[in-house]
């Protein structure tokens, strides 16, 4: 097979993909061996490839392809989430550019729409993780919206209804008034925004006198059905039991006593919108009040919002504050930062909305997902800081909202049959709902039943994500989920540990008894050079696939992993994947360079033998590192233990220890032991380098699919001589102690050298023949005195002697030296003369003078090195 003189990755990663693919290599079925799976954190259905997603797939990958060669039966399941909200609003946007509007389908036209969209356009990100050699287990590929999928989530919502664990409650709930549906507490990020206080005049009926209310909504207040005072306020004590009037709507509400309120926020009064504030609401129930809402289902005002029905509320809040000020109602208004929910998935500010909802009671789910993580530490995070962040929200959790207001997804399994609050039944099919209806009704058709609009939240179905995959919640006995469940790694960011990881944790001991993964890794975010978090809006997001065409996929593996300790963010830079494809060169041309050697039945000579003994032990050495760190999720350090030695040690040490001298050839044992050795590097490479690895691994023999690089064998620890690595550390600084004198003297490496040690505590002997080979010895003894006129050089306690004779030309350097000294003198002569000028000395920095001193001391000590090699010379 002849060897391109060139690593091309985009001439050999489609055709290895394939290749793998072709021999199935990437399957799994339940079998003797002990099972290692991952279930990937589904993406979007919507997605594209980005650098989030390169990294936490890389990683995974990295896990499986180990496991794989550790001759564990690997299953890595991939699959797509159906993301509702982003899906509807993706498939909404595209109707409308057709001329379109949603109002005016029915459900049933609707999702046909949604699934054609889904057909074309979905899972585009699954043929791009292809590109980055991920080796998923295709056949097993799982969509959220799968039928045996959805008739898990629909089993699983029957279940916990009926444990009396999900129920519905008309309550204050999270609105995204884009997508126009309810969102969890999980799904609202607060961000702090600078807005305005306002101050607005209430007048109390019957009197004179105004009140004076901060507010950040103004547009609120044609809401209000109370003003709230603390009772033990004194400047409001006079106020109890009377009424106020609402600016411009003028409606009379009362004024109320509650300590709830802050006396030092504003002016100590405030002012109640039940259906507008959760705070509010709990004391609109306390104390009885109206609701009124002033809202539609997009924030824009309805009927209650008078000459402002119809607009939004954020132009109404400026047209209200001018109507406001023109009135005399407005005070006086305050900058004031205030923190402001916004909707995970579309951007959209939430507002605070009561409505009619499903929840799932949480505090029964929690306690042994709790357990499992913090007491008996069934589930381990990596790193372990997660645990405070999980103990945090776990113990605090809050029922939760499990209903949106949209049409793509698994529809709620509850049917109506009446006009009462509770004229509702669960079940699994509408055949199942009419037989439960009628046994409370037996007059109910099947055409009386409706089924309720709503669809479930997206993260209700992948929480069952590791047991669905596997048939557990439709079949809990199979053979698929004994075998694989529970699963080993769970590789994901930390800003789902919320939405996704607690709860999975919290279904997989509900339904099975068990964890649902062994350990959690959690990946760092990816951000650009400056620490920003990488996104479209500031367009410091690079095209991660055009990043593999430029680098290879290899490159951007390995330049995102170098730079990836868990949990701690990467600074992304390109030149890290032009590193990793650096990388990937130096070992194409190590590769090249074996294979050109001549090999002949000539003795191994002695440099050969004890270089190979050394690597051999430094790579057993490097292994136990490498396990370690692999037990401990330290990917990035594991990948760095194989970089340094792979480079260094076996490119930079072991390949010049055993090249031939020029047009010689090498001998047989030598070459084999070599390739053996390079095989070994292969395998340690391969999880993090695929491609490259098995385009190489192909090249140095004909292979049968079945000793492929990739379901070949995980090397094993050996013995390491650990003082025989000791010994050739320091034959490499005794090495680079000659090369360092070549280079300053302009000594060509092709001219032998002598080399005397004075009295050395001596490396042993077995390393002479390396240190006299890489250096270029004629000669390597012991002396018991120095060598006058030769250079030297240390290392550690050890003097080592060059001697000049021959080595340098001798009158060169004397001109040379003196030159250098001649330069220095005249530096220290100026540096010294303003040293000598006390208006410097007295007006200058204390810092400048110091600098000045230093530079006065380091040309001391050069001109005093310099006159001693002069010396030293003229004695040679």
């Amino acid at each position: 097979m002849e060897i391109p003189s060139k690593y091309e990755p985009n001439r050999v990663e489609a055709n290895w993909y394939d290749y793998w693919m072709k021999h199935d290599f990437f399957s799994s079925k339940p079998d003797e061996r002990e099972p290692y799976t991952i279930v990937i954190p589904p993406p979007n259905v919507t997605g594209v490839l980005h650098m989030g997603h390169m990294l936490n797939n890389t990683l995974q990958d990295v896990l499986i392809r180990r496991a794989r060669l550790l001759g564990k039966n690997a299953c890595w399941v991939p699959g797509m989430d159906h993301a509702s909200i982003a899906t509807e609003a993706k498939v909404v946007a595209k109707l409308k550019e057709e001329g379109i509007n949603k109002a005016n389908l029915s459900r049933e036209e609707f999702l046909k729409h949604a699934w054609d969209w889904t057909n074309e356009y979905g899972g585009v990100i699954l043929q791009q993780l292809k590109k980055l050699g991920c080796s998923c287990d295709w056949d097993r590929t799982k969509f959220t919206m799968d039928d045996d999928m959805s008739a898990s989530v629909i089993k699983v919502f029957v279940d916990l209804y009926n444990k009396g664990l999900i129920y519905r409650g008309y309550r204050m709930v999270n609105w995204d008034p884009e997508a126009k549906t309810t969102l969890s507490d999980e799904e609202v990020i607060y961000e702090e925004r600078q807005g305005n206080l306002y101050y607005l005049a209430y007048a109390i009926e019957g009197s004179d006198e105004k009140v004076t209310i901060a507010t950040t909504r103004p547009e609120t207040i044609l809401g209000d059905t109370a003003i709230c005072i603390n009772p033990n306020d004194e400047r409001y004590r006079h106020l109890k039991g009377k009424k106020a009037i609402v600016p411009i709507c003028n409606r009379v509400i009362p004024i109320i006593e509650d300590e709830y309120v802050d006396i030092e926020f504003g002016t100590g009064c405030l002012k109640v919108t039940p259906a507008h504030d959760e705070n509010d609401k709990n004391l609109g129930d306390k104390h009885n009040l109206d609701v009124v809402d002033i809202f539609n289902e997009d924030a824009t005002l309805n009927s209650f919002g008078m000459h402002y029905e119809g607009k939004d509320r954020f132009v109404v809040r400026k047209e209200i504050s001018k109507e406001l000020e023109e009135k005399g109602f407005l005070v006086k208004t305050e900058q004031h930062l205030n923190k402001v929910g916004t909707s995970e998935r579309t951007k959209a500010i939430i507002e605070p909305r009561l409505s009619d909802q499903w929840f799932l009671k949480m505090e029964e789910l929690a306690k042994p997902a709790l357990d499992g993580v913090l007491k008996t530490n069934d589930i381990k995070f990596y790193p372990k800081k997660f645990e405070n962040t999980y103990r945090h929200w776990m113990e605090g959790i809050r029922d939760w909202n499990i209903s949106r207001q949209l049409w793509w997804g698994q529809q709620i399994p509850a049917y109506y049959y009446g006009d009462g609050q509770d004229d509702f039944v669960v079940a699994e099919s509408r055949e199942e709902a009419l037989k439960m209806a009628k046994s409370k009704n037996p007059k109910i058709q099947e055409s009386d039943l409706r089924q309720d609009p709503d669809v479930l939240d997206t993260w209700f179905s992948s929480w069952l994500w590791p047991m669905s995959v596997f048939g557990g919640i439709l079949e809990p006995d199979n053979e698929e989920i004994n075998y694989y469940y529970p699963t080993n790694d769970l590789v994901t960011a930390p800003d789902i540990i919320f939405f996704w990881v607690a709860r999975m944790i919290m279904s997989g001991y509900h339904y099975k008894g068990k964890r649902p993964f062994e350990n959690v890794y959690f990946t760092g975010l990816v951000r650009d050079k400056q620490r920003r978090k990488m996104s479209k809006q500031l367009g410091n997001s690079p095209d991660a696939l055009k990043l593999i065409e430029d680098f290879g996929a290899d490159g951007v593996r390995v330049g995102l992993l170098l730079s990836s300790s868990a949990g701690n963010d990467i600074m992304f830079d390109e030149a890290l994947c032009q590193q990793g494809a650096n990388f990937a060169n130096k070992i194409w041309n190590a590769f090249r360079l074996i294979k050109g050697w001549e090999v002949a039945d000539i003795e191994q000579p002695e440099a050969s033998k004890i270089g190979i003994a050394w690597y051999t032990s430094k790579l057993n050495q490097t292994l136990a590192e490498i396990e370690d760190h692999f037990s401990k999720y330290r990917i990035s350090d594991a990948l760095m233990a194989i970089y340094k030695l792979v480079w260094d040690d076996f490119c930079s040490w072991l390949l010049e220890i055993v090249k031939p001298a020029y047009q010689q050839p090498i001998d047989q044992t030598t070459f084999d032991a070599v390739i053996h050795l390079f095989e070994e590097n292969l395998k340690l490479l391969h999880p993090f380098m695929p491609f490259l690895t098995e385009e190489v691994w192909q090249h140095i023999a004909e292979r049968t699919p079945e000793n492929a690089l990739m379901v070949s064998n995980w090397p094993e620890v050996g013995s390491t001589d650990t003082e025989l690595i000791a010994d050739f550390e320091l034959a490499t600084e005794v090495i680079s102690g000659v090369r360092t004198i070549r280079k300053e003297k302009n000594i060509p490496q092709k001219d032998a050298l002598e080399l005397f040690m004075l009295n050395a505590e001596k490396i042993s002997d077995q390393m002479d023949a390396i240190i006299m080979k890489l250096a270029n010895l004629s000669r390597l003894e012991t002396v018991d005195s120095s060598l006058e006129g030769a250079l030297t050089f240390r290392v550690k306690s050890n003097e080592y002697f060059i001697p000049m004779s021959g080595a340098i030309d001798v009158e060169a350097e004397i001109e040379k030296i003196n030159e250098e000294l001649k330069y220095t003198r005249g530096f220290l002569q100026s540096v010294q003369k303003k040293l000598g000028n006390e208006r410097f000395v007295n007006n200058a920095p204390e810092q400048v003078v110091a600098i000045e001193r230093k530079k006065a001391a380091d040309a001391e000590a050069k001109i005093e090195t310099l006159e001693k090699s002069l010396a030293s010379l003229g004695n040679s």
